[in-house]
């Protein structure tokens, strides 16, 4: 008789309870069913509760008045920050007329002999054509502004970087204290760190340098990180086996075996301090992010296309360099020192050359004057594009479409959700597909906006972030899917995905204003275009990256290209494809917060008002609640990508 026992309900219940994502949502039902109604009695209307609100506005004053009436006398500043100021405005000063000592021949010289050197002609080309671009558009004087503050930066942000990530790599105790830190200033857009450095150094080349470092040095320290805990492990076992000391072990084993990721690092450390400096115009750095920050306030589109052309240039340039070098690493001839003895001759004698013949500054005959023909192409796709273009409308048609169907009904949405649901909804996604720390750290930074007061302008936020999100996803997914599946869809698609990369957060404002004009669509078109390259090369290296055997199977059962795509590829690329999520995300939130220059309004115009004003309450609630959204999206969009790295 015990044979006949089949416990057929208690395999189901059993079944049922290991899944874990139908027993997370059983318990958020559970507790949902509890909390709501009582919350909901408690807080009826829905809005943010006025009790569970800290007005920052009168502690933030009285610190910001504090700190201006004693900026000029008090030794904290005097004996410390003083020195910091003066020291990195001799340093950008030294840099900038060195480089205008040198003269425009000296100075495209020696970038294309560096660029011969590390890539080899062909680059080297680029590089001189690039840097005489610059001189032609009339921005040779702003972009030695910007390189000499690109250089001080870079080398102040290489060194705070590789000094964090070396001490993360050999102290588990410390890597698991930075880590957060880490993670926390990765989300934390660019915006956010312009206002306590203009608080402390004032509107001007420190304070630009000083949000610089600290935006672009993360990207060293982690990768520094990554490097020296990622060493082989038989190859430090062989040499600590020599009897060799710690320090020697690091010089000799430690840090050559991370020379891939050092230069990894320095190159995205570049890109992030160029794509900062250029933001940094805003507080006063100058160069050719000021020049395209004036002609955006009054909307000259022609003079901001002249002075982000040269950005374009230089971070094409010094990405494609940095990157070179990276793949050249160990493969120099046996002599390195000779060609690069050569090249500084070289260089050294064009500047002479240059300052012999007095010519160092960059000839008036020789500028090309873009402004004139792109106004007048401006205005004609106004007259012809903007709007009245039959059975399609116009872009600014688009635009206003995109608002009332999209923005509009997501924002409303989102603001008339009672608070504890959006707290709830939170909760569930990120437990979904994480833990529950995961979830109480998105919880909390949710709360945490509407602790600080800023509730309703952060929803319309977010859902200016979500729709860029969703277009973003549809037409990367899309793009990157027929990548993956053609080569030479691939190949058409590399330069443009490479230019858009490397193009500053602040120059996808030009064409979006040229073409849609001011409001919260063109800051969403800003951040879809921003964020779609990085989604699209992620999509593609995931489903390229699947085994091929599993694709030669399913091919040899019949299956069809539809039918491999959809039950092999994409589950398989799952991780890849969580990660361009994630990253896409993030990306679009950036972009989005630059968006308040060309009236996307909501935290990003309170940060650029902040700015402005040196309204300390406002631009600070404002960047903390950027930060706060910036980790809750973060924290739902990346978990699961750990854990599938994880193997769980």
């Amino acid at each position: 008789m015990a044979t006949a026992t089949a416990p057929v309900p208690h395999t189901g219940v059993t079944g049922l309870l290991r899944n874990r994502a139908l027993a997370k949502l059983l318990l958020l039902a559970v507790a949902a069913a509890v909390l709501v109604p009582l919350v909901d009695s408690r807080w009826s209307s829905g809005t943010w509760p006025d009790a569970l609100t800290v007005d920052l506005s009168e502690p933030l004053g009285r610190a910001s008045d504090w700190i201006i009436d004693n900026r000029d006398s008090h030794p904290l500043f005097l004996y410390f920050f003083g020195h910091v100021s003066n020291a990195v405005v001799l340093s950008v000063r030294a840099v900038y007329l060195v480089l205008l000592a040198v003269g425009w021949a000296g100075v495209t010289a020696a970038a294309a002999l560096v660029a011969w050197r590390v890539a080899g002609v062909r680059l080297a080309l680029g590089t001189a054509v690039a840097f005489l671009t610059c001189g032609l558009l009339g921005m040779w004087v702003p972009t030695m502004q910007t390189l000499a503050l690109m250089v001080v930066a870079v080398l102040a942000s290489v060194a705070l970087g590789a000094l964090l990530g070396l001490a993360a790599g050999l102290s588990d105790r410390t890597y698991r204290a930075l880590r957060p830190v880490l993670d926390t200033m990765q989300v934390l857009p660019a915006f956010a760190y312009l206002l306590p450095v203009v608080l402390v150094f004032g509107i001007g080349v420190p304070a630009a340098v000083l949000a610089t470092v600290v935006y672009a040095a993360p990207p060293m320290a982690r990768l520094t990180a990554l490097g020296l805990r990622g060493a082989d492990a038989g190859v430090m076992e062989a040499v600590e086996s020599l009897g060799t000391t710690a320090r020697q072990r690091l010089l000799t084993a430690r840090l050559p075996l991370a020379r891939k990721e050092l230069l990894l690092g320095l190159n995205q450390t570049i890109m992030m301090a160029l794509s900062m400096a250029v933001i940094a115009s805003v507080i006063g750095a100058g160069g050719l992010g000021d020049r395209v920050y004036q002609a955006l306030a009054s909307v000259d589109v022609g003079a901001a296309l002249a002075a982000g052309i040269p950005i374009v240039l230089l971070a094409v340039v010094l990405d494609r360099v940095t990157a070179a070098a990276g793949e050249r690493l160990g493969g120099e001839s046996k002599s390195p020192w000779t060609g690069w003895t050569y090249a500084a001759v070289a260089a050294l004698a064009v500047a002479v050359a240059g300052r012999l013949t007095d010519r160092l500054d960059w000839p008036e005959t020789w500028l090309v004057n873009i402004a004139e023909p792109v106004n007048r192409a401006v205005d004609w796709m106004t007259d012809h594009l903007y709007s009245g273009v039959p059975y399609v409308g116009g872009t600014a048609d688009w635009a206003g479409h995109f608002t009332t169907w999209v923005l509009d009904p997501l924002r409303d949405g989102l603001q008339w959700l009672p608070w504890w649901s959006v707290l709830l909804i939170v909760a569930a996604l990120a437990w979904l597909i994480g833990t529950w720390r995961t979830a109480l750290t998105a919880v909390l930074a949710m709360a945490a906006i509407g602790v600080l007061g800023v509730w309703q302008p952060s929803l319309d936020t977010l859902s200016q972030v979500l729709a860029a999100v969703a277009v973003t996803l549809v037409l990367g997914f899309a793009t990157g899917i027929a990548a993956a599946r053609s080569e030479r869809c691939e190949r058409l698609l590399r330069p443009v995905l490479d230019v858009f990369q490397t193009m500053p957060q602040f120059v996808y404002l030009i064409p979006v204003v040229a073409l849609f004009g001011v409001g919260r669509a063109p800051a969403v078109a800003a951040a879809v275009v921003y964020a779609l390259p990085a989604v699209v090369r992620i999509t593609t290296q995931g489903l390229r990256q699947v085994d091929p055997a599993a694709m030669e199977s399913s091919r040899s059962l019949g299956a069809t290209s539809w039918q491999q795509l959809r039950q092999v590829q994409l589950p398989l690329a799952r991780s890849a494809l969580l990660l361009a999520v994630n990253q896409g995300v993030v990306l679009v939130l950036a972009v989005v917060i630059i968006g308040g220059l060309v009236g996307g309004g909501a935290l990003g115009y309170d940060v650029v008002f902040g700015l402005a004003q040196g309204d300390l309450a406002t631009g600070l609630v404002a960047g903390a609640a950027i930060v706060c959204l910036g980790l809750m999206l973060d924290r739902v969009t990346q978990p699961t990508q750990r854990r599938t790295k994880k193997g769980a």
